[in-house]
């Protein structure tokens, strides 16, 4: 379909971009890759009168590594994080995920802050955020403020983001070097957004789970923090009863419609699993099995 008329804009600055959503309002919305907000007007879900191209914003760009903490400007790429070897060796669980959205045409164009600044639950990287305890940086007509990614989504589309503000990077603590992670997703077909997935980080100490974080994409109108579900491993070498407590109180927490991916019973059986499987295979590789270079093994 074609979508509805629109003017288009091409600021050159933040400043000119912020500026430009505050005057217009309601009627504009910044675009990144596209790919969320171009599918929704061609259905005629969205018809913004103004698109606000965020393609020349230099300060958006950018990746920087610190001792303590992970920096991602909100125009880089889902392929420029798959492609990134220093990324993926201090923060493999990105390169995973990256791989798992859509294609290679998509991630080509798709951005990280246009993932996670769209609001929408079936997508990947926002879960991942609530696991790394991470924080947004916002951008608006009145300067920038800090919001942590557990307080950012409020529903389906709605997140913390003020009229006039953009995404413009993401902070995340600098996990321990020999953590353990996976970004375990169940799908009906390459490409598409997940029945259910579970992001997880972990890290052990001697047998034991020391620290732990969980988080599920697309199991409810929002990601999911499953601090329960964490919970109930810490402390555990992870044995088949710890397995299982966790996979009952992910699933508690969930609340998924019945749609084209299933109905909400299986879907909600589906988050255990992939919970379960999630923190087997970061267990593993806590323990230095199966890492190579930061990809799946």
């Amino acid at each position: 379909m074609i979508p509805p008329p629109f003017e288009y804009h091409r600021p050159r600055s933040l400043a000119e971009a912020t500026g430009l959503l505050a005057r217009l309002g309601e009627e504009a919305r910044p675009i990144a890759g596209g790919h969320s907000l171009l599918p929704m007007m061609k259905l005629r879900l969205a018809s913004p009168a103004h698109l606000v191209d965020l393609g020349e914003l230099e300060e958006l760009r950018g990746l920087e590594i610190g001792a303590d903490r992970v920096r991602l400007g909100a125009m880089l790429s889902q392929r420029e994080i798959v492609a990134s070897e220093p990324l993926a060796e201090v923060l493999p669980i990105l390169r995973e995920t990256a791989l798992q959205i859509a294609d290679p045409q998509v991630r080509a164009r798709g951005t990280i802050g246009g993932n996670l600044a769209n609001g929408d639950p079936g997508n990947d990287m926002p879960a991942v955020m609530l696991a790394l305890d991470a924080t947004y940086l916002l951008a608006g007509p009145n300067g920038e403020r800090r919001v942590p990614a557990r307080a950012f989504y409020e529903a389906a589309y709605v997140t913390a983001l003020a009229p006039g503000e953009i995404l413009a990077a993401v902070e995340t603590p600098r996990p321990a070097a020999e953590h353990g992670w996976a970004y375990e997703k169940l799908k009906r077909k390459v490409g598409d957004y997940a029945t259910a997935a579970a992001a997880v980080l972990l890290e052990v100490e001697g047998d034991r789970v020391a620290r732990c974080a969980i988080a599920l994409t697309n199991l409810a109108d929002k990601p999911l923090l499953a601090e329960a579900a964490a919970r109930a491993v810490i402390g555990t070498t992870l044995g088949p009863d710890a397995l299982a407590n966790a996979a009952a109180e992910a699933e508690a927490i969930t609340d998924p419609p019945s749609d084209g991916r299933g109905p909400a019973s299986y879907r909600r059986k589906v988050a255990g699993v992939v919970v379960r499987r999630a923190l087997e295979k970061a267990r593993t590789r806590a323990a230095g099995r199966g890492r190579v270079g930061g990809a799946t093994p």
